[in-house]
């Protein structure tokens, strides 16, 4: 596909004009600022590739924070047809259920900071992070480990684990249908069951934030923020399970994909019809994937409760630690979605993307049905991050919005620029407290190696797919 024609829309949108190979057109999400960080990339083509496999409805779209990915871009959006569409890891992730949430405080940053050294400190022993990381507290038998991915944080609630309040502001209630724990390998179950309640490592954190800005009154009035008030977000995912599940099915689907016809325009896009065998059993591997993650943030969020009531001497109700939402970033659903005046049925791929409900959308609970899905998005380390809201446009990208600031710089990059540098004590000068499992993850994740989150969420704003509502400044950190 050499030479590939891109035209800008409006100030908010870049198409790709389709082509052959390609069975639809693409659709970029990218205002000007974000457009300077894409031209010439590899990316681009991405964005292209999965406008080419089977049964696509709609365009292949790309979130404002897209950046280069297994087979999928990162940020990428694509739906297909359940009857004559396909199904692939590559559009998932390696991280399948990398995720993130925010819990409620009614602590201020003023009251906090006083006390925010010993409260890190209590994060860090209490949340296991790090390459690798293990837990002895919540270590499960087979039989209970199945039930994990089955219910993801319906068995975190039996356990008394998390609250009804707690399942109502997960996406799906914190449990993906569908899940086959048959489906899933040995190697896959013996690399997940010791990491259940750990934080992991790479770009995944746990973070104390102060509400720095609001911009929709009305709706952080309805999502309970208010200026100064204490936050804590939890980015992390499936761990070692999913890793290992994306990896098997990548290499059976590469094996099966010529005896379906497809024709894949690149080997990372290993996939295999929805309704075969091997698409059903991919999809009840990678909710088992899902649930987990569900149930392994609800145990962090657990062990967070326990380490500010430590500090506060005082329960987690009484301090109103309440979880306000849980984002998927990397996942699939069937959803029906509406397409030229057609409601259809299909598969959602969102990899590094959002699902962005707008208000009115009956699966949301009742507590957001009027201000739309609250939509989280973490800047880079030692930068601002946003809440958001699913608006009245959040249709025409099938209900999906940016998951973060999107990298610039790859890992390697990074660690070059980072080189000497002490980074600790650079976001100590700019007041924000860090505690890593490993100095060599904080050189992998230093703030230039992002994109300015600002112009992202204000591309999505811009389009009407999301509105902003908070704005949040990072106080401190674990970092794995």
């Amino acid at each position: 596909m050499e030479g590939l024609t891109i035209r800008r829309i409006d100030p908010y949108r870049l198409e790709i004009r389709q082509r052959p190979p390609m069975r639809t057109s693409a659709l970029l999400y990218a205002n000007a600022g974000i457009e300077k960080t894409i031209e010439g990339e590899e990316v681009i083509r991405q964005v292209a590739n999965v406008a080419c496999l089977p049964g696509i409805v709609g365009p292949s779209m790309a979130m404002p924070d897209i950046h280069w990915g297994y087979g999928f871009p990162i940020g990428g959006v694509a739906a297909f047809s359940l009857e004559e569409g396909i199904i692939s890891p590559g559009g998932v992730g390696y991280d399948i259920n990398c995720g993130i949430r925010c819990i409620r405080t009614n602590l201020t940053s003023k009251s906090v900071s006083p006390v925010l050294g010993n409260l890190l400190a209590l994060l860090y022993s209490t949340v296991p992070s790090g390459v690798g990381s293990s837990t002895k507290s919540f270590r499960v038998d087979r039989k209970e480990f199945r039930k994990i991915l089955e219910g993801g944080s319906k068995w975190a609630l039996r356990q008394g684990l998390a609250s009804n309040g707690d399942l109502e502001a997960h996406e799906d209630r914190g449990c993906i249908e569908g899940a086959d724990p048959d489906a899933v390998s040995e190697r896959a179950i013996e690399r997940g069951m010791p990491q259940l309640g750990t934080l992991g490592s790479g770009n995944h954190f746990l973070e104390i934030d102060a509400v720095d800005k609001i911009y929709d009154e009305g709706t952080a009035e309805k999502f309970g923020l208010f200026e100064g008030q204490i936050l804590v977000l939890v980015h992390t995912g499936s761990r070692g399970l999913g890793h290992q599940i994306c990896d098997d099915y990548v290499h059976s689907m590469l094996a099966s994909a010529s005896r379906f016809g497809i024709d894949l325009p690149d080997r990372q896009l290993a996939c295999a019809p929805v309704s075969s065998r091997e698409g059903r059993d991919y999809f009840g591997a990678m909710a088992s994937a899902a649930n987990f993650a569900f149930a392994n943030r609800q145990i962090i969020t657990h062990l967070v409760r326990q380490a500010f009531e430590a500090q506060f001497s005082a329960c987690w109700e009484r301090l109103r630690m309440e979880l306000l939402y849980d984002c998927c970033h990397n996942i699939a659903k069937k959803e029906t979605v509406s397409f030229e005046g057609k409601a259809q049925r299909v598969c959602i791929h969102r990899k590094g993307a959002t699902r962005a409900l707008p208000p009115g959308d009956t699966r949301l609970p009742d507590r957001y049905r009027k201000t739309g899905q609250p939509v989280l998005v973490p800047g880079d380390m030692g930068r601002m991050s946003y809440i958001l809201a699913g608006d009245e446009n959040a249709g025409e990208t099938f209900f999906s919005a940016c998951h973060g600031a999107g990298r610039l710089l790859s890992r390697q990059k990074a660690k070059k620029i980072a080189k000497g540098r002490r980074l600790i004590e650079e976001l100590e000068r700019q007041g924000i407290r860090v505690m890593a499992a490993s100095r060599s993850t904080l050189s992998e994740e230093i703030p230039e190696a992002y994109k300015d989150v600002a112009e992202v969420v204000s591309t999505m704003s811009g389009a009407g797919v999301a509105r902003i509502v908070a704005r949040l400044r990072p106080l401190a950190m674990v970092k794995g």
